[in-house]
């Protein structure tokens, strides 16, 4: 009896280490990614665009959320608002200025658990060559295998509120909102091994 108790508690020992998980790593995925952006047209409509992302990396440490980090580039050649010439206009120089400034960046500064799977991601946003602190409320909405990919994938959505004037992208304010409501969604993935 007393070997099946010693057989017992390291079985529970082991399964405690072996929980123990380091940060792991994944590439976000450009096709289950969107970064959608929202703004008051006039007080009539809240046209929203997609900025997407062209490269993305995601660290996430499930027991020590502080050492989890985010780092994303979002090219504008990507923006779509579903209208060509609003596409056009929003990346000329009295906006974006895509032409000199080609990407939006996000680089996280500090992670922090919020509770039941929330987290505040703090960090840099460039946009427009101006580079300002934002907050992202995010929401892990799945880490696990992935059916389809047979790897480690990984979940969240997350959600701020800019001042686009912050940025020197002010025309139009205030009949155009310089209030921009963000929200992402975005899955991301174990590199496999080639």
């Amino acid at each position: 009896m007393r070997a099946l108790r010693y057989v017992v508690l390291a079985g529970l020992l082991g399964a405690a280490v072996g929980v123990h998980a380091d940060p792991v790593t994944y590439k976000l995925d450009p096709g289950h990614t969107n970064v959608l952006f929202t703004w008051n047209h006039f007080g009539y409509s809240n046209p929203t665009a997609n900025l997407g992302i062209s490269e993305g990396t995601l660290v996430f440490d499930e027991k020590n959320p502080a050492k989890s980090s985010v780092e994303v580039t979002l090219p504008l050649s990507n923006l779509d608002t579903h209208v060509t010439k609003l596409d056009e206009h929003l990346k000329k120089a009295d906006f974006f200025d895509a032409e000199k400034f080609p990407t939006v960046t996000f680089k996280s500064t500090k992670v922090e658990a919020a509770g039941n799977g929330k987290f505040k991601v703090t960090g840099d946003l460039t946009v427009h060559g101006v580079t300002k602190p934002v907050v992202l409320d995010a929401t892990l909405n799945k880490v696990g295998p992935h059916p389809m990919m047979k790897v480690q994938a990984i979940g969240f959505d997350a959600t701020t509120t800019i001042k686009r004037s912050d940025f020197g992208v002010a025309m139009y304010v205030p009949n155009v909102s310089d209030e921009i409501k963000i929200h992402i969604t975005t899955e991301a993935a174990v590199p496999s091994a080639k």
